[in-house]
């Protein structure tokens, strides 16, 4: 019987993309229900954001065992036990949650499986394409976090009728789906030693000193805060939108659907921001992409009330220029990387990264309470603009910085 072998690298993109978007489909259950849930339990719009923090915080905690253990085990095992947690989440979400505890844990538990599929995902790819890997491979990965990310919307969107259990039950079969199709089409694989030493499981020292991509994943800090607070609260940005105008939208335009289209705008951002990183220059092309996105996060929250034809571009724009950078971040990551340090390199840019994210809801949600409450334009407004702080600071410290 012949050994297994590896996907041609067009299909073995193909199959990874595939099983990112199965594997998140709980992903934005959550925030296309964010409205909902909190009236419904008559949360504050902290708590409320505290919820989809949780999401944020179980991917932090998980991802430096998951993603680290990838440099010591076969990482399609590590990829199928996450997907197994990830449905666990939203299965016990639909069944058990009561409130705002109990919905902490589901979340977190949803997102410590995402922890062991988005990272390791692009180790797979890294390690089974056959030749060295090129940046658009890594940007195409990358970018279907979004194709992801709109068939969680939409999904939600759609069986929201039938009431929010069901959403979150459905969701459960998503990441079912994705460990099989990883563990049954591609072979098992050892970790690439590379020749060096293997070290502590949680040892970032050779990390913190690589000075290139301690950059990159800064950077990738600073989008993380602003991509994930936004992803968090768009649809509830709608909803309040559609409110102030007497309208539901219907399912096409309803709150959900609305940032389902935009998110879908976002890999053909990615993939094209990595083609211009490459052609004019990564890291300038990275501050100028988040300063760009730091202006606009100041003005969108301020326009809730214009009419949706007005509006709708905007916040699209916005997200488009929030997703520029996402790609040539993660592919720049990728080619800093020292051999050897793969695993514990992508944990670091993981954990940084999706820590970000877990304080951002959170911090949205405060501004929010004290800016007047989710019925107030300004409240809207200055949650916003707390969204593009750490992107502007980002972008300045950069481009007062030699590059290495």
């Amino acid at each position: 019987m012949s050994a297994r072998r590896a996907p041609a690298p067009r299909a073995l993109v193909l199959l990874l993309c595939a099983a990112e978007v199965l594997s998140m489909t709980g992903f934005a259950a959550y925030p296309a229900l964010l409205p909902l849930l909190q009236q419904h339990w008559r949360l504050s719009s902290s708590a409320a954001g505290l919820i989809s923090g949780a999401f944020f915080a179980g991917y932090m905690v998980a991802t430096p065992l998951l993603v680290g253990l990838t440099d010591r085990y076969d990482t399609r095992r590590i990829y199928l036990l996450a997907c197994l947690l990830a449905s666990a989440g939203s299965l016990g979400f639909a069944l058990l949650a009561r409130g705002l505890w109990t919905a902490l844990l589901f979340q977190a538990l949803v997102g410590a499986g995402l922890a062991g599929t988005y990272m390791p995902g692009l180790r797979l790819l890294t390690d089974h394409f056959q030749g060295s890997v090129p940046s658009r491979a890594v940007a195409f990965y990358t970018a279907t976090f979004g194709l992801g990310t709109t068939a969680s919307l939409l999904l939600a969107g759609a069986l929201q009728p039938l009431g929010w259990p069901w959403v979150f039950g459905c969701a459960a079969f998503g990441p079912l789906l994705a460990g099989a199709l990883v563990f049954v089409r591609l072979p098992p694989a050892a970790p690439v030693a590379s020749g060096a030493p293997p070290g502590l499981l949680f040892d970032f020292r050779p990390v913190l000193r690589n000075r290139a991509a301690m950059g990159y994943i800064l950077g990738y800090a600073a989008h993380c805060w602003e991509l994930f607070g936004l992803r968090s609260w768009l649809p509830a940005f709608f909803a309040f939108s559609l409110a102030l105008h007497a309208s539901s939208g219907g399912f096409w335009f309803g709150a959900a659907a609305l940032a389902a289209w935009i998110n879908l705008l976002g890999p053909a951002a990615s993939i094209l921001g990595n083609e211009a990183a490459v052609r004019y220059g990564r890291r300038r092309f990275i501050c100028a992409t988040m300063l760009i996105s730091s202006v606009l996060a100041c003005l969108v929250g301020f326009t809730a009330n214009w009419p949706m034809a007005l509006l709708f571009p905007l916040t699209a724009l916005y997200f488009l220029w929030v997703m520029a950078d996402s790609a040539a971040l993660t592919a720049g990551l990728v080619a800093a990387t020292e051999p050897g340090r793969k695993g514990a390199t992508m944990a670091l840019h993981a954990l940084l990264g999706f820590g970000a994210g877990f304080v951002a809801p959170l911090a949205f949600g405060l501004v929010l309470d004290l800016g007047g409450g989710r019925d107030s334009v300004t409240a809207w407004g200055l949650a916003f603009a707390s969204l593009g702080v750490w992107s502007l600071m980002a972008a300045l410290a950069a481009s007062r910085r030699r590059a290495p």
